[in-house]
């Protein structure tokens, strides 16, 4: 019997930006990536922050505690929040089947409303997967210890965490870049990797993947290492899988990877000759055991250049929240902007009809030491 699919029957994916830098990853996802069949949700305590999101579901959390005025950065008022909006970001992710939540770890919001949301998806049953960010070293210890604690509480809330430490970017890119140029490459690598597992799912390809064959490397993954590689000319297939797995950007060789999903994405000139050099390369340095997914896709606009996304899982005996995975850096053009938080008017805390773990948030309320360029604006 021939069956058609249809939309019913698609994987249903939600991409969730969470604060100021979540908000602010989706929207250049929405500008700059063209990432199809999934849904961009952005949530927020800042009101004013959210009316500039371009997703096309925007949530208020926290509208008593916070009175729309942000968290302060605060992170127990942005976990405060979440708990008091708890029944509305359910409503928005039920019968969802993976869930991308992206942060900048360190603020209030992202790092206190993250893991709980966190938490409702993958009690919903979703595939929930955290691609997030830790503060450039100049944003002051305090911010850093606050990113590390909440990372630390995100982990077992999430099936995968992957980690982008922005202090490292500073080690590949122009020592003349602007900090704005900066921030842009930081919403690069969040855009990028988002595209690249939700194509896999979404697209037919060459060499196609089904959301079973994804679950079955992210489900309970734990930590996880994300290699970005791009090349054009005669050997780019090679060169970028090479660029992939051995960024110096990766802090920990991804030799002993026991689950590794890699995609490539060419232009129509793309071979299979390619796609099988590139594989080889990359099943070449994992454990030989590894359980290896991969899919090809094609992507009209690329010409002359190949694109492969590696991630690779199974690492927790060796990763931590203090020793996070490096990320390559492909060329484009996103928008990054800094929204600053006021702070809030704390009022009791509404409760839901839905039970909450009580290890969703940090109890610390302490107010975090924002720098001036995040103060100004």
């Amino acid at each position: 019997m021939l069956i058609k699919p249809t939309a019913t029957n698609l994987a249903k994916i939600k991409v969730i930006g969470v604060g100021g830098g979540g908000n602010n990853a989706i929207n250049t996802m929405i500008d700059n990536y063209d990432i199809q069949g999934v849904e961009f949700i952005a949530v927020n305590t800042d009101a004013q922050a959210l009316s500039n999101s371009k997703a096309e579901v925007k949530l208020q959390i926290g509208e008593e505690l916070t009175r729309g005025l942000g968290s302060g950065g605060d992170k127990g008022v942005g976990r405060q929040a979440a708990e008091e909006s708890v029944d509305l970001i359910h409503e928005h992710l039920a019968g969802s089947d993976m869930v991308f939540i992206t942060c900048g770890m360190g603020g209030g919001t992202g790092t206190g409303a993250a893991p709980v949301i966190a938490g409702i998806a993958k009690n919903l049953g979703a595939l929930t997967v955290a691609i997030v960010t830790k503060p450039f070293n100049f944003e002051g210890t305090r911010r850093m210890n606050s990113a590390v604690e909440g990372l630390e509480e995100l982990r077992p809330k999430v099936d995968t965490l992957i980690t982008v430490p922005n202090q490292r970017l500073l080690e590949i890119i122009d020592e003349k870049i602007s900090f704005l140029e900066a921030l842009k490459k930081v919403d690069d690598i969040l855009g990028q990797g988002v595209k690249s597992i939700a194509h896999l799912i979404t697209q037919t390809g060459l060499v196609n993947v089904d959301f079973a064959d994804v679950k079955s490397i992210m489900s309970d993954a734990g930590s996880a290492l994300m290699g970005i590689g791009e090349a054009s000319g005669p050997e780019r297939a090679v060169e970028a899988a090479k660029l992939a797995v051995s960024s110096p950007l990766l802090e920990v060789s991804i030799d002993g990877a026991t689950g590794v999903l890699f995609n490539v994405i060419g232009g129509a000139d793309m071979g299979m000759t390619e796609i099988d050099e590139a594989a080889q390369l990359i099943h070449g340095v994992v454990d030989p055991n590894a359980n290896i997914i991969f899919g090809a896709t094609i992507d009209q606009e690329l010409k002359d250049t190949i694109q492969i996304t590696v991630l690779a899982t199974g690492f927790d005996d060796s990763i931590s929240t203090s020793s996070v995975p490096r990320i390559n850096v492909i060329n484009t053009q996103p928008s990054y902007s800094q929204d600053d938080e006021p702070a809030p008017v704390k009022k009791p805390m509404a409760k839901s009809s839905l039970g909450l773990d009580s290890n969703y948030g940090d109890d610390d309320d302490e107010e975090l030491e924002k720098p001036a360029f995040l103060r100004e604006d």
